[in-house]
C-alpha cells in the first residue's frame, strides 16, 4: 500500500463534516441513497464489512486505491477511476466509522482537489433476521469545470457506481 504524504495536506472542501451519519442531509447538494441486499448471515456480514473497511470493495471495481491504512477517522484516501490519461484521482479523508456490532463501514469527505464537494458513506448492516445490507449515502455538488459541465450526468454516474459497489460486495462476501 502506498502511503499518502502529509506534506501539502489539503483540507475538507465542505463544512458539513459527518452529515452522512445524520438525517436530513444538508440542503444545496445532490443526495444519493442506494441500498442493496448482500446476503444472509454473520459470516457474510463480517466478510462484507472487512471488504469495505480495507477498501477491497473499491479495488474490486477496478479503482486504484492509495490509503494511509484501513478505514479509521483521519485516514487519507485517494481513489482513482478512469482509464489512461482520463484516470482521475480524488483525494478524501475518512470522517467517521460506526462503532456498532451490527454496522461496519465508513464515510469519507472530499478534500480540495476533488472534482466534487461533499461526503459519502459506505455501510454494511445486518438485520435481526440475519439479512445483510449495503448502503451508500452521499451528498455532493460539482466543483471542477468538468463535473459542472457534465451537470445531470454526474448523479446518474454516481448511482451507477453505487450499484456496481453493491454487486461487487455481494460477490466478495459470497466468496469469503
Amino acid at each position: 500500500m502506498t502511503r499518502l504524504s502529509a506534506t501539502g495536506r489539503s483540507v475538507l472542501s465542505y463544512p458539513e463534516r459527518g452529515a452522512t451519519a445524520r438525517r436530513p442531509l444538508p440542503d444545496g447538494y445532490h443526495h444519493l441513497h442506494h441500498r442493496t441486499r448482500v446476503g444472509q448471515g454473520r459470516e457474510v456480514f463480517e466478510a462484507a464489512g472487512a471488504a469495505v473497511r480495507t477498501f477491497a470493495l473499491h479495488r474490486a471495481t477496478g479503482a486504484t486505491v492509495r490509503a494511509d491504512g484501513p478505514a479509521a477517522p483521519g485516514v487519507r484516501v485517494e481513489i482513482a477511476l478512469g482509464v489512461g490519461p482520463l484516470r482521475i484521482g480524488v483525494p478524501c479523508e475518512v470522517i467517521w466509522v460506526p462503532q456498532e456490532p451490527d454496522r461496519a463501514g465508513f464515510a469519507y469527505g472530499t478534500h480540495t482537489g476533488h472534482p466534487e464537494s461533499g461526503e459519502e458513506s459506505f455501510l454494511v448492516e445486518i438485520d435481526g433476521d440475519g439479512t445483510v445490507w449495503f448502503e451508500v449515502t452521499a451528498f455532493s455538488r460539482p466543483v471542477a469545470w468538468y463535473t459542472r459541465l457534465a451537470g445531470p450526468l454526474v448523479p446518474v454516474l454516481q448511482l451507477a457506481y453505487a450499484r456496481l459497489l453493491g454487486r461487487r460486495l455481494r460477490g466478495l462476501a459470497a466468496s469469503a
